[in-house]
């Protein structure tokens, strides 16, 4: 019986070194592939822009409690490309609209408020820049409040204390839903000729949801909005005599009135000043391509930009036609010195 203590020894050892050998192989690589997954976790933290704190506060008029707000200018932006862009767009699309965003706030405060009660520098509505708070995100956002804010946010410290410029000077960044293909030359829908507000090609706004429209008004509704009288036994309407530089009605004749294609496109309601109309029974039928105004930065026309792999930088530079992205704290503080 003596001899049989060493063999059991002898075996229970063996066994012990058999189980280890596995344990032995694999932790190296464990510790390694920890240590990547670590560093990559550490690297992939560090590309995500921290919103830095604000330089200044935006005195804001909200049009529901009619009260002004003090909004801290990084978290204003934030507001209004949150309320302005669908957050479900690109990134890059989303950080061409936070530079618009905060050049149009950063320009307003610098030449002074227009339309605003005393106080405000500006409103929350499209007058200026439509503009919501955390809490009415939340309302309309619901359960996807977190993702979507945390989404813009980011794209927004991105581009924190950057605004565009022409020739040194903040740029009016103007910017609309859809274009009809075209953007528009300020002049043809404002009065001034703008340099960086020329017509362009966008192509890509023929899918968007909203690039087409078709709007229904009763003869009697059409006359009494542009004050005049249709000769419905022609069937037509009246004769567009000019088109705009980015294909828009610029001039049209109705029963020996001249109107220009923006004063259609307000008077009735029509989603673009590109458009074609037949009178129907009783009612004139109103189809229309694009989506606002069409000077500036189409937003649908960006993101798609974005979704082809273009960068905002790539999206500023072909709307905004010889502007650069510059640094917005010596405009503002020329505006905390008057203030």
């Amino acid at each position: 019986m003596k001899p049989v203590k060493p063999i059991l020894f002898a075996f229970g050892g063996l066994f012990i070194i058999i189980l280890l050998i596995p344990t032995l192989l694999v932790t190296p690589f464990m510790e390694q592939s920890k240590g990547k997954l670590g560093e990559e976790l550490t690297v992939a933290k560090s590309e995500v822009p921290v919103l830095a704190e604000s330089p200044l506060d935006v005195p804001v008029y909200r049009s529901q409690t009619k009260q002004i707000e003090s909004i801290p200018l990084e978290e204003y932006v934030i507001g209004v490309v949150a309320s302005e862009m669908p957050a479900e767009f690109e990134t890059e699309a989303l950080k061409a609209q936070a530079l618009a965003a905060r050049t149009y706030i950063t320009k307003q405060l610098m030449n002074g408020p227009i339309s605003t009660p005393d106080g405000a520098a500006v409103t929350d509505t499209q007058m200026h820049q439509v503009y919501k708070n955390p809490e009415e995100l939340k309302a309309i956002w619901g359960d996807k409040y977190e993702s979507k804010l945390q989404k813009i946010t980011a794209a927004v410290a991105a581009t924190q204390g950057k605004i565009l410029t022409y020739q040194d000077q903040p740029i009016d960044a103007s910017f609309f839903s859809t274009s009809n293909g075209y953007t528009e030359n300020s002049e043809a829908y404002w009065t001034e000729a703008i340099p960086y507000l020329k017509s362009v090609k966008s192509s890509w706004d023929k899918n968007s949801p909203k690039f087409y429209d078709k709007k229904v008004i009763t003869i009697k509704d059409f006359e009494s909005k542009l004050g005049v009288k249709l000769d419905t036994s022609s069937g037509t309407v009246g004769k567009i005599t000019e088109l705009t530089p980015g294909k828009r009605v610029a001039k049209v004749e109705i029963d020996g009135k001249q109107f220009t294609g923006r004063q259609i496109r307000e008077e009735l309601g029509l989603k673009s000043s590109d458009f074609t109309w037949e009178i129907k029974g009783d009612s004139v039928v109103i189809e229309t391509k694009g989506f606002g105004h069409g000077v500036g930065m189409s937003q649908y026309g960006a993101n798609f930009m974005a979704e082809d792999g273009k960068t905002y930088e790539e999206i500023i530079a072909h709307y905004y036609n010889g502007t650069k992205v510059s640094e917005a704290e010596p405009f503002l503080s020329k505006y905390t010195a008057k203030n």
